[in-house]
């Protein structure tokens, strides 16, 4: 019966919503297995394996990490976002980008240099070399 338990509080966490409000200031690393919002000020490193957003007055001195990410505040620290990256007008990422789809909107400010679509690039590779085994047999 602990076993069914412990996974039941397993799915509630990956459901749930982090929010670290306005004139919030957090020093120190952040994990989570649910979506996170920052509208104040973490110094430290984030990983989430949900939804990351940063709102306008919000800003991370240090990396993400996120499935899904909208950036309309400030970033100093490397991004890597498995899935998609938006960042929106006020955005401010100071710091290398690792993702597999990018959105910029006008006015965003990026400095670093930007890798994109990996991901994707593995997946036609090995579906290439899947139809090359498959003609040779």
């Amino acid at each position: 019966m602990l076993g069914i338990g412990s996974n039941k509080n397993q799915n509630l966490d990956a459901s749930s919503v982090n929010l670290i409000g306005n004139g919030t200031k957090i020093i120190g690393d952040i994990q989570s297995a649910g979506d996170v919002r920052i509208d104040g000020l973490l110094t430290g490193n984030i990983v989430t394996t949900g939804k990351f957003v940063l709102g306008p007055n919000g800003v991370v001195d240090g990396n993400v990490t996120s499935g899904n990410a909208d950036i309309s505040g400030e970033i100093k620290g490397k991004v890597n976002i498995s899935e998609m990256l938006s960042l929106k007008a006020s955005a401010k990422v100071s710091g290398d980008i690792i993702t597999g789809k990018l959105a910029i909107e006008p006015g965003a400010i990026f400095t670093g240099t930007c890798n994109m679509g990996a991901k994707v690039k593995n997946m036609h590779q090995s579906i290439e070399t899947n139809n090359a085994s498959s003609k040779t047999a």
